[in-house]
């Protein structure tokens, strides 16, 4: 079974979360050439926003109603997400062969880390236990739709709870994907 054969919430943000580390490996080998590491950067920039984007669209919002500490935990995952695509942004135009490349990768790797398991120590399990499985079924299929039309670039300043990124995020997903194609840019 792969990753889209899987649409249960928690399967499909697992997938992801084991997707991102792959990609975290392979850039802290620090090997291939200066453009291979950008183009491995560029894709795991655009994987980790879609992945945010979507979490922000239907999985927060279902934690804040369905968990009794549902705000408490989603204002801090929320607060990470946004140090992170801070962190993305600053990286977006850095090339490889500046120094601060390397420090910056190693800082957005080792906060995203973090986040992913307090998501899967904490968040996730509450979910599985508050939640149906028809539900995580539904949320996961919403995520997986989200993914496909979320942004593919880091917008820091954009709003990241319903209703205005229900409404903004598709657009800004357009939008990225055009400057991507235009640009060369391999996500």
């Amino acid at each position: 079974m792969t990753a889209t054969d899987r649409t249960d919430l928690i399967d499909v943000i697992m997938a992801d979360h084991r997707e991102f580390e792959k990609v975290f490996t392979e850039l802290e080998t620090a090997s291939g050439s200066t453009q291979h590491r950008r183009d491995l950067l560029d894709h795991v920039i655009a994987e980790l926003v879609r992945h945010s984007v979507a979490e922000e669209m239907f999985m927060y919002p279902a934690a804040r109603k369905a968990l009794p500490d549902g705000d408490e935990i989603v204002d801090h995952e929320l607060a990470e997400h946004h140090e992170a695509e801070e962190d993305m942004k600053a990286l977006e135009d850095l090339d490889p062969s500046d120094a601060r490349f390397d420090q910056m990768v190693a800082k957005l790797i080792k906060d995203v880390r973090h986040h992913l398991e307090e998501e899967e120590s904490k968040l996730l399990p509450k979910l599985r236990q508050t939640c149906t499985a028809e539900e995580l079924q539904k949320l996961g299929e919403k995520v997986v739709a989200a993914k496909k039309i979320a942004p593919t670039r880091p917008h820091p300043g954009a709003p990241n709870t319903p209703p205005a990124n229900l409404i903004l995020a598709p657009g800004a997903g357009l939008i990225d994907r055009l400057r991507d194609a235009l640009s060369g840019r391999k996500v």
